[in-house]
């Protein structure tokens, strides 16, 4: 079983409830968990993350992976790792050899380094981030899009629908040109892409002088022809 949470591209956090029903399904199906939580210091609204493996009885059959890129803005570096029962960890180890040759060795000492960072930095990553979701969000509503919530990462989904747009892909394409302002079509995550069509991406990890620019900038998108 595959799981990602915090989610990207939906920013969706699960619940205990939810991962409490995907451990009850795996213990009965002696099935392994491999479980994506690169986010999962960037949950908002209070929402816990929590880890797959801390679960009764998914510790022996959990492998979770995280990443530095994502909670110390490093991505370019590809530092990361993963954790779980010693077989299945060499399994993986065997799988990665033929795939990748060479990590960012140097890079290693300052991920191992940041790691050790107290927990105020963790809660206040997210705190900061969940300050720019916000402003980000309010300046999509205001300029017209629908915002879905997001409850973790530092995506955010909108519709673009109700300003005319009924096609993601065209107007993120369009959008530099346009306005200056990059997004990512949400079709492309996805086998049903009709089910998604409208639906933009926008990322809001970033300083809250481009934020404000970028809102100001969308707010004129539906005079744009």
């Amino acid at each position: 079983m595959l799981l990602n949470t915090p989610h990207n591209p939906t920013g969706k956090v699960f619940t205990r409830e939810e991962l409490d029903l995907i451990a009850r399904l795996a213990v009965q199906n002696d099935a392994v968990v491999v479980t994506d939580e690169v986010y999962e210091h960037l949950a908002f609204d209070g929402r816990p993350h929590i880890p797959m493996a801390t679960l009764p009885g998914m510790a022996e059959r959990t492998v979770t992976i995280s990443s530095a890129g994502k909670t110390f803005s490093v991505t370019g570096w590809k530092i990361g790792w993963l954790h779980g029962p010693a077989g299945l960890v060499a399994a993986a180890r065997a799988v990665k050899q033929f795939l990748t040759y060479v990590s960012g060795g140097p890079l290693q000492p300052a991920v191992a380094s940041a790691l050790g960072l107290d927990d105020a930095f963790y809660i206040g990553l997210a705190a900061d981030m969940q300050r720019k979701r916000d402003l980000l969000c309010a300046g999509l509503r205001a300029a017209g899009f629908e915002v879905f919530p997001t409850s973790g990462t530092y995506f955010v989904i909108t519709d673009a629908a109700p300003l005319g747009y009924d096609d993601g892909v065209e107007l993120c394409q369009r959008l530099p040109e346009l306005i200056g302002v990059a997004a990512v079509p949400v079709s492309v995550f996805c086998d049903d892409k009709e089910s998604t069509r409208s639906l933009v991406r926008f990322a809001f990890c970033k300083r809250d002088d481009v934020l404000h620019q970028a809102v100001d900038r969308l707010t004129g998108l539906s005079t744009r022809t």
